[in-house]
């Protein structure tokens, strides 16, 4: 039994890209996501970002391009999909990224007034 699942809470490194897709116009949003991680190395604290790319496909996606932009923390739950392909030199390349199945808008609710800032730190 294979299983293919992740989840991910972070902040938004870009404003959510929608485009319609297909002959069926079927609304995508491609956005990236930063993950903090912070852990011990000897006395010292060290950070680190690791960045993602997520596409929502669907009524959630038009939702993630409505309500999210730069900075907005979310969490993401979907599974990990890889495109190859070969350049025109005919070197080989391949990316991971995250289709989202489900997206919850974390933070700060209201844009307008009361703002707080994006999450600084995401505990494991």
């Amino acid at each position: 039994m294979s299983v293919n699942l992740v989840v991910l809470k972070g902040n938004l490194t870009r404003d959510p890209e929608l485009s319609l897709v297909g002959q069926k116009n079927t609304p995508k949003v491609r956005m990236g996501l930063a993950v903090n991680r912070s852990y011990k190395k000897g006395e010292d604290w060290v950070k680190e970002v690791s960045f993602f790319d997520i596409d929502v496909w669907g009524r959630q996606a038009e939702n993630c391009a409505q309500y999210l932009s730069k900075g907005r923390p979310a969490l993401v739950q979907g599974e990990l999909r890889q495109d190859t392909w070969e350049q025109e030199d005919g070197q080989k390349r391949s990316k991971v990224y995250v289709v989202a199945t489900n997206v919850e808008f974390l933070g700060y609710g209201d844009q307008t007034e009361g703002k707080k800032e994006p999450e600084d730190e995401v505990p494991f």
